[in-house]
């Protein structure tokens, strides 16, 4: 009897190990590639081969496809090159930064600034010096405010610098060749601004008949606060404008020449003196 029980869980453990033989077994031939099973997952996807400014009309050395798995694609993602070729960038893209739908403007719409300026707005660009562009960190995407010093016409004895827009961005810098007063080919820096056909205005008038400066300002800052303006009496407490007067001098009146009266009878007659002095 001892010997029959004792055959009896023997088979128990032989059966119970042949089936965890068969399980595991079964286990490992579902995932003996799970690089393969790794790969049924992936999609490809369209990427920046390389950093893209604004602007950049998209060519076949910009771009590249990898492999991006299939539960993480990114919303707008273009699978293939032909969606994207030829299409101009509304915003800067990093080297293997997605090319969504979001960053390209449409195949017929080109490329270069105009494709970046939405409805109802401008592009407006203005010379600018060292100081205008604050040493060189005003860059495409900043934020600014323009200030401007009128110090011609009715504000020559009282100069004054008001700030004219704020939080105004900047969608380019660049050079131009212009020309001194000399006739000398010089090279002008300048920025271009994204405004409203009313700032455009402003600005125009604000470079042509007055000094602009640009003030950085923090992106993440959206705040506009009322100014008064700074006159130049009003950088010293108690200061006065200087007044301008020119003093005229009147021509001296013509000096009459001598007269005298001539009687003749009943007859009084007044005649000039020949000769006599103007």
């Amino acid at each position: 009897m001892r010997r029959r029980r004792m055959f009896i869980v023997l088979l128990l453990a032989l059966v119970s190990g042949v089936a965890a033989a068969f399980l595991a077994l079964r286990f490992v031939r579902q995932n003996d590639n799970p690089i393969a099973t790794t790969r049924a997952n992936l999609s490809e996807v369209v990427v920046a081969a390389r950093d893209l400014p604004l602007g950049s009309v998209l060519t076949p050395q910009d771009i590249k496809l990898i492999e991006w798995p299939g539960n993480s694609l990114p919303v707008g993602y273009s699978s293939s090159t032909e969606e994207v070729l030829g299409r101009g960038l509304i915003t800067p893209v990093a080297e293997n930064e997605p090319l969504l739908s979001t960053k390209m403007a449409l195949s017929e719409a080109g490329g270069g600034l105009p494709i970046v300026i939405p409805e109802g707005s401008r592009a407006v660009s203005v010379q600018v010096d060292e100081v205008v562009a604050v040493s060189g960190f005003v860059l495409p995407g900043n934020r600014v405010d323009v200030l401007v010093t009128l110090d011609q016409a009715t504000y020559s004895d009282n100069p004054i610098t008001k700030v004219i827009m704020q939080n105004v961005a900047v969608l380019a810098v660049g050079q131009i060749i212009a020309s001194d007063a000399n006739g000398t080919p010089i090279v002008v820096s300048t920025s271009t601004l994204l405004v409203t056909p009313e700032e455009a205005e402003r600005l125009v008038m604000a470079a042509t008949k007055g000094r602009i400066q640009f003030a950085l300002r923090n992106t993440l800052d959206l705040d506009s606060l009322s100014t008064n303006g700074m006159r130049l009496t009003g950088l010293v407490p108690g200061g006065q404008p200087v007044r301008r007067t020119t003093t005229r001098r009147s021509a001296p009146a013509p000096r009459r020449a001598p007269q005298i009266e001539v009687i003749r009878g009943a007859d009084i007659q007044t005649e000039t003196v020949p000769g006599g002095s103007q």
